[in-house]
């Protein structure tokens, strides 16, 4: 089992209000079976044994599904491993002597609260403007009555996928929040549960959305980013029901 000596560049920032700064460490003896973030765990217990202010990160799972655990590994989204976020990203992939720059997403609609720690709640608010379906669940319903063809529920499980860690928003170079929106549009639209709202739905969110990130211009460093693949197809998806949306949603209000 190898041992490896790392140097860290970590970005440290006290508080939102704050002025932040890369912070370097030295840390011998990290095992590769760890992952990198039991690696940022084992930098703490040494922090605190001297004294010091460990680093602040988010995790929860540490199973890849949470997706709270997103930041940037030497300038890529969740570190040099495609379809991985960072919990599930071993030591392993790095070699004895590397330097390590560990900064929180950057992102205007992601302010930092502490130092890899940031504000992710402009996801939830596009999850508030329309990611739901408005109905009595009930009984669980025989598992064959609403018939799917198998196309469609792949479709709608690949982006229900989603984990909402922002690492898409990170990786793009305006900022933009459409692979995580379409995504969350996609998995509800595709389903006929989803049919009754789906013009309200998509406007809804694809105008929130537009409230606090930037604008789509399809560099792919989205899905390049994105620790489960969400593919670009579901933006296209999105724009075409978008435009289908505001002209039916307007011809309705004109009725009324």
């Amino acid at each position: 089992m190898r041992a490896l000596d790392l140097k860290l560049r970590i970005w440290r920032q006290a508080g939102p209000s704050d002025q932040g700064a890369m912070v370097e460490y030295d840390l011998p003896g990290v095992s590769e079976d760890m992952s990198f973030l039991e690696m940022l765990d084992l930098l703490n217990e040494r922090l605190i044994a001297k004294g010091e202010e460990p680093v602040a990160f988010e995790h929860d799972c540490r199973e890849g599904i949470c997706g709270s655990c997103g930041m940037m590994i030497n300038g890529q989204a969740h570190g040099p491993q495609l379809g991985t976020a960072t919990c599930q990203l071993h030591m392993r992939h790095f070699n004895s002597g590397d330097v390590l720059e560990i900064e929180p997403w950057r992102a205007a609609a992601f302010p930092v609260v502490r130092d890899l720690v940031v504000n992710r709640s402009a996801l939830d608010r596009i999850i508030e403007a329309g990611g739901y379906i408005s109905v009595t669940p009930g009984a669980a319903p025989e598992a064959n009555i609403i018939p799917v063809p198998k196309t469609v529920a792949d479709a709608a499980f690949d982006a229900a996928a989603c984990i909402g860690c922002g690492a898409c928003v990170a990786a793009c170079p305006n900022g933009a929040a459409q692979l995580f929106t379409a995504a969350k549009i996609a998995h509800l639209n595709l389903l006929p549960q989803g049919q009754s709202e789906r013009d309200s739905r998509t406007e809804n969110m694809v105008d929130r959305m537009e409230e606090f990130f930037g604008s789509c211009t399809l560099h792919g460093e989205c899905e390049a980013a994105c620790p489960k693949r969400i593919s670009l197809e579901n933006i296209v998806i999105m724009n075409g029901d978008y435009v289908k949306a505001k002209f039916r949603n307007r011809r309705l209000a004109s009725r009324r």
